[in-house]
């Protein structure tokens, strides 16, 4: 009888605390996934940096302090104690314990559950600790238990790091414990109530697990919902909209009925969270979902996609303007008058709408129409909804494979630059040469560059471009030199993106250094425009430029906003005067005069000017009469290929 209680005791110990084991390890997966979904992004490039970092450098990162104010937000209430996060080479990059930050767990005593983590299996182990450095205290006598989990960027994907989670079990299994010492106790008491007891242990053991499922089982819905609800407006995030959508369209096309998605965005929404500040920006959006969620019907659902913008998926439409009806009662309702800190804000919405047809179609396609309707509505003023219509989708692939061409244009040796020069007219001799970029397209012919460099800014290949540029003009002007044409100057244009590229002054450096050209002869063209956003920026680069060498000219003068106090701070050697005002030579007076004050700042500032497309011999006489003498233009000769320009140097 005693052996049996014996066997029962351990058979029931066992088995709770594989449950338990059981029971929390899920839990901790389910809260790595919400964890990792908060801090994943912003520190994945730290984590994976931190390979080639000695513990020094990892320990100053500021990183940490961020990482350790989320990690303690989201295990708040929680029964987490600690927090620890790998690299691959089991190097501790995080700790919720500073110091044992930089430890490498892989050639530790207790590695097995990392290194098995590492390959892609999630591992647990239950120990008892005297003494435990918790979050902010120490913890003693504690039964804690230890959870390791591989993070991925995507369930199919490698293992980018490991989480070593903590937590504390010691109640449950205070629980267990005291259920066998009343097991004990009931044999000890009376074996003739062996039978009884035992029915009565085994029922309070059942009903204790059965309350351990059910906490766990809240535990699970609350960290589930967590990761799959915004924190701010309750309502479903991006990552419950992407399992979401696909089952709409699926269901949209089994129904025989349309759908919609409607992406909606806030308009002046950073105006009034930069002005009146993130309290009330945050507390708008909550507004703003209130208000979206209280026109929806109740098959259709409401998502915060990020920042200011929300979508809307509705199915079972008879006709897609119910889908613009719902787009105006929404806009109706957002136009309200909102009361943040004692006044009132009206708030005005721009909405793209997309329908859901029967025919096959991917939720990144879906979603990038509904945007780009959204962008639509917008350019009608605030307040207006669009539908992404069939023109808009014959543009869409008009443009996908003119951007298909210009990734390939350089690759493919399409890009070519002509040469302008700038003429001394009192002299006559050339004095500089301006490098232009065009595109020998194959079924256009040649392609100025307000045709493409649109599309190279957007697919963030303004710097790559510019780089090429100007390698490829100072190695013609470094030729034609060497062949004995005239020392003339190269003058280069300079995007504001490329110019504010932290890698700009080595790419000049490099062009300087790979063609062997002086640097005196190289001028950079800049617009005013490039120093308005980061002056002090602006002005550090300017100075680093000159210290090269090189002369630097403020290009389309007069458009800008520049004042005559930038302009003496800046340390410019030039100017050149737009086109477009040169064009307004004698159309009146107040043009003539803007024109003549020009030229008299650049004489009192002792800046070289340059008259930029002179097409006439009037102009010409203008400008010489004001004592600009430096020119460009047509008059004095186009745009030039490279070959050619090289005969007119001789």
């Amino acid at each position: 009888m005693i052996s049996i209680v014996i066997v029962l005791t351990l058979f029931y110990r066992h088995q709770a605390m594989d449950s338990l084991m059981e029971q929390q390890t899920r839990a901790n997966v389910d809260l790595t996934k919400s964890f990792s979904n908060a801090v994943w992004g912003r520190f994945k490039e730290f984590v994976e940096k931190s390979e080639s970092w000695t513990v020094e450098e990892i320990r100053s990162r500021p990183e940490l302090e961020k990482l350790r104010l989320i990690t303690l937000a989201q295990m708040k209430n929680m029964n987490v104690v600690k927090v620890k996060v790998y690299n691959l080479s089991g190097i501790t990059v995080f700790s919720t314990e500073p110091s044992q930050i930089g430890m490498n767990k892989a050639k530790s005593a207790g590695s097995a559950g990392f290194l098995k983590a590492r390959s892609g299996t999630v591992a647990s182990e239950i120990a008892f600790k005297n003494q435990f450095q918790a979050f902010e205290q120490v913890i003693v006598d504690r039964n804690l238990i230890a959870t390791y989990l591989p993070v991925r960027e995507s369930e199919a994907g490698t293992v980018k790091a490991v989480f070593e989670i903590y937590t504390d079990v010691t109640p449950l299994v205070k629980k267990i414990e005291s259920t066998q010492i009343e097991i004990v106790a009931g044999v000890s008491l009376a074996l003739t109530l062996l039978y009884f007891f035992l029915y009565m242990i085994v029922r309070r053991a059942d009903k204790i697990i059965k309350n351990q499922e059910l906490q766990q089982r809240e535990s699970e819905e609350h960290i589930r919902y967590q990761a799959f609800h915004d924190s701010l407006t309750g309502l479903p995030n991006r990552e419950s909209f992407v399992q979401y959508i696909g089952k709409a369209i699926h269901r949209v096309r089994r129904n025989d009925k349309n759908g919609a998605l409607l992406f909606l965005d806030l308009d002046g929404f950073k105006l009034i969270n930069d002005s009146m500040g993130h309290d009330v920006g945050d507390q708008l959006l909550k507004a703003a979902a209130t208000r979206i969620s209280s026109c929806l019907r109740e098959t259709d659902m409401a998502f915060r996609l990020s920042g200011d913008e929300f979508l809307v998926v509705m199915e079972n439409l008879d006709k897609n303007e119910s889908a613009g009806l719902m787009a105006q009662r929404i806009l109706d309702t957002m136009s309200l008058p909102v009361s943040l800190k004692s006044r009132e804000v009206i708030v005005q919405v721009s909405i793209g709408i997309a329908i859901i047809r029967g025919e096959e179609i991917s939720a990144g396609d879906l979603l990038r129409q509904a945007d780009s309707a959204m962008y639509t509505a917008k350019k009608k003023g605030p307040n207006h909804y669009s539908f992404y219509t069939d023109q808009q989708l014959s543009a869409e692939l008009n443009k996908s494979s003119f951007e298909q061409e210009v990734r390939s244009a350089i690759q493919k040796r399409e890009l070519c630059l002509f040469f302008q020069p700038v003429v001394d007219a009192k002299t006559k001799r050339i004095v500089a040469v301006e490098a232009l970029l065009r595109w020998q397209h194959p079924s256009y012919g040649l392609l100025l560059p307000e045709r493409f460099l649109p599309v190279m800014d957007e697919l963030g290949m303004t710097s790559q471009v510019g780089n090429w540029v100007l390698i490829q003009a100072c190695q013609y002007m470094k030729s034609w030199l060497d062949s004995g044409c005239l020392p003339v100057r190269l003058c280069v244009n300079v995007s504001a993106k490329h110019f504010k590229d932290g890698s700009f002054i080595s790419h000049v450096e490099n062009a300087l250094a790979k063609t062997g050209l002086e640097a005196s002869r190289l001028v950079l063209e800049l617009t005013e425009d490039m120093f308005r956003d980061r002056p002090e920026f602006s002005i550090e680069q300017l100075h680093r430029l000159k210290r090269l060498g090189v002369s630097l000219s403020i290009d389309h003068f007069g458009l800008g906003f520049s004042s005559v106090e930038n302009l003496k701070s800046y340390p410019i050697d030039s100017l050149k005067i737009d086109r477009t005002l040169t064009s307004k030579v004698g159309e009146n007076a107040k043009d003539t005069a803007l024109l003549a004050s020009m030229t008299v700042l650049a004489n009192i500032l002792d800046l070289e000017l340059t008259a930029v497309g002179v097409e006439d011999r009037r102009q010409l006489k203008f400008f010489n009469r004001r004592g600009c003498f430096n020119i460009q233009g047509n008059l004095i000769s186009p745009p030039r290929s490279a070959m050619a320009m090289e005969d007119l140097l001789i």
